[in-house]
């Protein structure tokens, strides 16, 4: 609520800034706008031509011999950069020289050069695209419409042979790149075949089509799978021999039969031996177990017989030993023979892979060179071809032609643009105005600034009451000055005041006289004292004869009773100011004038004496200091906030009581911020009644009391 509140205050001090500077805006924004219509009246008149034409991308972008960039895309650049083509020199300055502009385009008596000319030309053109085509529109604004709608055409027709003479230079490049590529890439297919053909020769490979890189390649044959067959059977009978060997190393004769049985070893004398060696000991047992004893012969032969079967079977188990060592030794030496035969045949064996890696690579490289060669001879036959074909990259589709009307300056838009400037201008210049017044525009100005409190706010053009037949609603704001005044003021015995200004002409005598004239009617005598004699003016107000007055009592001229004069208001007195002599301006400056304050003081309920402007003057800081009270009067918006500081402080120096300030000369129309104070126009006319129309009002207008009545 708050922050909704201070916006729209500020906004309310905004608007009214621009109605307190409505005339300098309208004089800023009429002075913009005229001299922006003459401006613009004085203008040349320039002719607007145009030519449209549709342009396309160059299919050649140089040597692209296989097609590497695909189908053509369209490059989103290519519009915005022909854009630029078309200003470029190498376009402007052949039109130039077609047109001869150098010397249309030069001031009269000089040859400016080329390059301001083309400069001078650029200016003039516009180009633009029409949306989602590739149609381009070129411009040209001149005073002479032949001459533009020429110099449109000239433009279009340069650009467009420019354009067919840069795409002929490119195919020729691009068939003069082709055609060393192909030589190139023939004596590198030649090369590399010669290259892959001696590989093949000189390593024995077998490869049954050299043009074809699918086919199977292979070394000739070679015996390694026999000898790894070999190796792994002969591996087999060393691993058999050995474990035979062993089981033999650890039988006894009489294990031999049942041995040799298991390890298939064949041999006669053991088959014939081991049976007889087995019967010898059973038949050794049947005699031992029949009773015969240990020294029986038939015992004892049969021991002895037993005896020779072994020594018989151990001879022979001792031959079948060696037999089998030396079987082993053989079998594994030609293992070994056979292993070195294998790992030389494996080396051969990967030294010619090797080989035939290194024909398989170059053979790779001849048959690409190959394919690769064949693209370059079909993209050089397509681009002979393309040759042959006329290509148009740009078609001019309309040609310019002289423009019927001025299409520069376009005068409503001119002068709307004026229109906006002169008022922002007029605006800015209404602020920054308002920024450098240091005038006081506001009651918080002097609560801030001066310390003071408002008494009163005066409207501007108030009436003078007195001179008013009847009252007026003028008089409720001295009403509410003189209960301000009352309710200021510490000091209930105090009964003269003066007002003081910094300034002339701040409203500081009418302001008296109505405040006097408020304090009288509400029935209390009242003496009104004119001590402004350098410039009096309240004579006038009373319609009052100044020729004796203040001036011949302080020189001892007059009595006091000869200068105090009687009013239209029965109750409110009046001295005038009198003569004042040319060669005593310091007349004020005198005891007499002090006595007269003291006894002026007794004899009257109020005193009012008008002063002139503090500053510069001594008379008013003389009256400060001998009256009860001292009113500042303040004219609205007219003197800097520095000045008013220095009437307060001359105030104080002088030892007077400044009681508050009068805000005057208020324009409550136009400033928002005081239209409340011209509220009681309505609100406190006791013949004023609600719902009642103008004439009602001036009808009972005339009804009111005369001026002599009290209300």
């Amino acid at each position: 609520m708050n922050d909704n509140t201070e916006v729209k205050l500020h906004f309310l001090d905004y608007w009214r800034v621009i109605k307190n500077r409505m005339g300098l805006i309208l004089l800023t924004f009429f002075l913009v706008t005229v001299s922006s219509g003459v401006y613009v009246a004085f203008l040349p008149k320039e002719y607007y031509s145009r030519v449209t034409m549709e342009i396309k991308p160059d299919n050649n972008k140089g040597l692209d011999p296989i097609n590497m960039g695909g189908m053509n895309r369209a490059d989103p650049t290519f519009i915005s950069t022909q854009f630029n083509i078309l200003k470029k020199t190498e376009i402007l300055y052949p039109v130039i020289e077609k047109l001869d502009l150098v010397s249309k385009f030069s001031p009269a008596g000089m040859r400016m050069s080329p390059s301001w000319v083309a400069r001078v030309l650029e200016r003039s053109m516009n180009v633009q695209e029409q949306r989602n085509t590739t149609l381009i529109e070129v411009g040209v604004y001149n005073t002479d419409a032949k001459l533009a709608a020429v110099i449109a055409n000239t433009i279009a027709t340069t650009y467009r042979d420019k354009r067919i003479d840069d795409l002929k230079r490119n195919v020729d490049l691009t068939l003069a790149e082709m055609r060393d590529e192909l030589d190139h890439k023939r004596n590198e297919v030649k090369k590399l075949f010669a290259e892959s053909a001696t590989i093949r020769q000189e390593e024995e490979i077998i490869d049954p089509d050299p043009e074809n890189g699918n086919a199977i390649v292979s070394l000739s044959e070679k015996p390694l799978a026999q000898y790894e067959q070999l190796v792994v059977e002969k591996r087999n009978i060393v691993d058999q021999l050995r474990n035979q060997l062993t089981r033999i190393d650890q039988l006894q004769p009489e294990e031999l039969l049942e041995a040799l049985r298991t390890l298939n070893i064949d041999d006669p004398t053991m088959l014939k031996t081991l049976p007889l060696l087995q019967d010898a000991q059973a038949e050794e047992a049947k005699l031992l177990n029949s009773g015969l004893g240990e020294n029986h012969m038939r015992v004892k032969s049969l021991r002895a017989q037993r005896d020779v079967y072994r020594a018989t079977l151990a001879q022979q188990l001792d031959s079948i030993k060696r037999s089998q060592r030396t079987k082993f030794n053989i079998e594994e030496t030609n293992l070994k023979t056979l292993e070195v035969k294998l790992d030389e045949l494996r080396r051969k064996q990967i030294e010619e892979k090797t080989r035939l890696t290194r024909y398989v690579e170059k053979k790779a490289n001849y048959l690409s060179a190959k394919q690769l060669l064949m693209a370059i001879e079909q993209r050089y036959a397509a681009a002979m071809f393309d040759k042959t074909l006329s290509t148009i990259p740009v078609k001019i589709w309309e040609s310019a032609e002289p423009g019927l009307s001025p299409e520069k300056p376009k005068i409503p838009v001119y002068m709307a643009l004026a229109m906006l400037i002169g008022a922002v201008v007029g605006v800015g210049l209404a602020f920054f105005i308002e920024y450098l017044d240091t005038s006081v525009k506001t009651i918080e100005d002097i609560e801030k600034y001066l310390s003071l409190t408002v008494l009163a706010v005066v409207p501007r053009d108030i009436a003078v009451l007195i001179k008013q037949k009847r009252d007026s609603a003028d008089a409720e704001v001295y009403r509410i000055l003189k209960a301000n005044i009352e309710f200021n003021q510490t000091d209930r015995e105090a009964n003269t005041y003066t007002l003081v200004s910094g300034g002339p002409a701040e409203g500081k005598s009418t302001t008296l006289n109505n405040l006097a004239y408020t304090y009288a009617k509400a029935g209390a005598r009242v003496l009104v004292v004119d001590a402004d004699l350098r410039r009096p003016s309240q004579h006038r107000f009373f319609d009052v004869d100044n020729s004796v007055g203040l001036a011949e009592y302080i020189q001892h001229k007059v009595e006091l009773e000869a200068i105090i004069k009687p009013t239209k208001l029965e109750n409110l007195s009046f001295i005038p100011s009198g003569k004042l002599p040319q060669d005593d301006a310091g007349v004020l400056n005198s005891p007499r004038m002090g006595s007269l304050i003291s006894q002026l003081k007794k004899q009257y309920d109020i005193v009012f004496l008008d002063s002139p402007p503090i500053l510069g003057v001594s008379d008013a800081s003389l009256l400060v200091s001998e009256v009860d009270n001292t009113i500042m009067v303040v004219q609205h918006r007219r003197f800097p906030r520095g000045m008013l500081l220095r009437v307060k402080q001359t105030v104080a120096h002088v030892g007077g009581n400044l009681i508050g300030v009068v805000l005057n000369n208020v324009d409550t129309k136009q400033d928002d911020s005081y239209s409340y104070y011209s509220n009681y126009n309505d609100y406190y006319s006791p013949q004023r009644e609600p719902g009642v129309g103008e004439k009602k009002t001036r009808a009972t207008a005339a009804a009111l009391p005369e001026e002599g009545e009290k209300y």
